[in-house]
């Protein structure tokens, strides 16, 4: 599989939170989602869940910075996840 960590280089931010976002494609990775059952101590999720965010919604999104109400991010943060795999899946990188 393609390394999903190395597409997310110079793309456009799909978390796009509100106030938040620096719309800078030079700032963006890849941002594993935090979710119990699936991560907690030390284990990160599979790529696959994560979204293309900026750093500055990246941020907010691990809680490093707290702007934003925790269940208004978490949702911005899931539709950058779908966001990310339906762009991954029309540019035919994930393979159903």
């Amino acid at each position: 599989m393609t390394d999903l960590r190395k597409q997310a280089r110079g793309r456009e931010c799909l978390i796009r939170l509100p106030t938040i976002c620096n719309h800078n494609p030079e700032t963006v990775v890849l941002c594993h989602v935090r979710l119990a059952g699936i991560t907690g101590a030390g284990q990160k999720a599979p790529d696959i869940l994560g979204a293309y965010g900026c750093s500055d919604c990246h941020a907010e999104c691990d809680r490093r910075t707290t702007f934003l109400a925790t269940e208004d991010v978490k949702r911005w943060f899931y539709e950058g996840v779908l966001r990310t795999i339906a762009l991954l899946a029309n540019e035919r990188v994930l393979k159903w």
